[in-house]
């Protein structure tokens, strides 16, 4: 089941981003957007993604976003392309800066529930 964040209408008619919550899924199997960026946010993408057992969701990079990923439960790996391996686990914040390769592994035997968080870096 996809659930898709509700856009206040005061960003619908193009005013300025306002203070909103989105409630996470308990019963999403693959992915809930959460922020969609302009005009929703300033520049903030985010999502709950829920991997299962030995998935990926695939090499990528956030091209000029930075990134961070909070995991919510399950156990997986965040795999740098030419550099390092970071063990994931509920509770784990990583951070992933602009321009790099990487990818997101389920290595447990339960589903990985992350929500990603993309953002351009302020000037």
């Amino acid at each position: 089941m996809l659930f898709v964040a509700h856009v206040p209408v005061a960003l619908a008619q193009g005013g300025p981003p306002k203070p909103f919550a989105v409630q996470l899924s308990d019963t999403t199997s693959d992915y809930q957007r959460v922020f969609a960026g302009p005009p929703q946010t300033k520049s903030m993408h985010s999502g709950l993604v829920v991997l299962a057992p030995n998935k990926s969701v695939g090499k990528h990079s956030t091209k000029s976003y930075e990134e961070a990923i909070v995991v919510l439960s399950g156990t997986g790996q965040f795999r740098v392309v030419d550099g390092p391996t970071i063990e994931l686990r509920a509770n784990a914040v990583v951070y992933c800066p602009p321009n790099k390769e990487h990818d997101v592994v389920n290595t447990g035997t339960t589903p990985l529930r992350y929500l990603y968080i993309a953002a351009k870096p302020g000037r």
